[in-house]
């Protein structure tokens, strides 16, 4: 049987990158810009708040969506602020029934399931899911998603319900851009 481990190593092949400067005169850096819609055309900048914290220059490396298919089965979202990593969205397509293996830098943060999912993970920093989803031919695969994230922004009890929410939005995104069905 095969195992999937998350986190995956980032290989940013086939991605867009857009780099986005602030101003400097001196003062303390404030939050970086970022586009109306971020990662996969996803999030928004005041979803992302919490996490990308201050700085004057933010990068981040994403395709404009997350359409899976067996040849593009992969897709990943870095953001990157002053050059350190602060989040970190991927997804991807796999055979269906796969054991899942969340591996030890998941479950050294004592992770609990997301409360409105089975086969998932929400920690301190990042939650994970794998669904099972039907394309649009019928053909059965399983969606993974996995987000990591520096919630500098966040009080202690704030981080996993932050967490969560943002997982249930890129998980429906997901859901409908990568054509699993119900």
């Amino acid at each position: 049987m095969s195992r999937v481990r998350f986190p995956w190593l980032v290989v940013a092949g086939a991605m867009g990158t857009s780099v986005l400067v602030g101003c400097s005169d001196d003062e303390k850096s404030g939050a970086p810009e970022l586009p109306s819609y971020t990662c996969f055309g996803v999030f928004t900048p005041a979803e992302l708040a919490p996490f990308v914290g201050s700085g004057d220059e933010v990068r981040v490396d994403s395709p404009g969506d997350l359409r899976l298919t067996a040849g593009r089965n992969r897709a990943t979202c870095n953001i990157e602020v002053d050059g350190k990593p602060r989040l970190t969205a991927s997804a991807g397509r796999r055979p269906p029934g796969q054991e899942v293996s969340w591996g030890s830098e998941v479950e050294k943060h004592h992770p609990e399931a997301l409360p409105y999912i089975g086969n998932s993970k929400l920690w301190d920093s990042g939650a994970a899911v794998v669904l099972g989803c039907n394309g649009p031919s019928g053909e059965a695969f399983d969606l993974t998603l996995f987000i990591d994230a520096v919630p500098d922004g966040l009080k202690q009890e704030e981080r996993r319900p932050a967490f969560a929410t943002l997982m249930k939005k890129f998980m429906e995104s997901a859901r409908q851009q990568a054509g699993c069905g119900p």
